[in-house]
């Protein structure tokens, strides 16, 4: 179950995701909760979901996959599990071309990409390093803000 430390860390990504696009021009970026249609009878609600333009064919309708995702990783087992090895499945199955997953328990963030029908990892980023993108090259995130975030002592990016 999200917690304000949680919901600070999606708050901070989702800004700097959404200024990133912003300077792109190009796509858009919604928070949870947002089911994401994954294939016929499949949706998930990442905490962030990046689309590039036609993806939200109808407004009044959930979206047909994503672009990019960030899942922010809860305190149970079971939300772990499920964020590391069943939505890595379900995000690749669908074509998500970006997984990011940013765990606070060891305070990394972990940036997949998708390599035909797997993902690939493309960074695993500690404290103290700068997390970046392949989809997106000029989305770059301090991880050390990223956690501070989380703890209510936001650091301007």
């Amino acid at each position: 179950m999200p917690s304000p430390f949680h919901q600070r860390i999606v708050r901070y990504l989702f800004r700097l995701l959404e200024a990133c696009v912003a300077v792109i021009g190009s796509g858009e970026v919604f928070f949870a909760p947002l089911p994401i249609r994954l294939w016929p009878g499949k949706f998930r609600d990442p905490d962030i979901a990046f689309l590039k333009p036609g993806r939200v064919s109808d407004p009044h309708h959930q979206p047909q996959g994503a672009d990019l995702v960030v899942e922010v990783v809860s305190d149970e087992e079971e939300d772990r599990q499920r964020d590391f090895d069943t939505k890595r499945q379900e995000y690749a199955q669908a074509g998500v071309a970006e997984y990011w997953i940013v765990d606070p328990k060891t305070e990394t963030i972990i940036v997949l990409t998708l390599d035909g029908a797997v993902y690939r990892l493309h960074g695993e980023f500690p404290l103290g390093t700068t997390a970046t993108s392949v989809l997106l090259p000029t989305f770059a995130v301090d991880v050390t803000a990223v956690f501070e975030a989380g703890r209510g002592r936001e650091i301007s990016p």
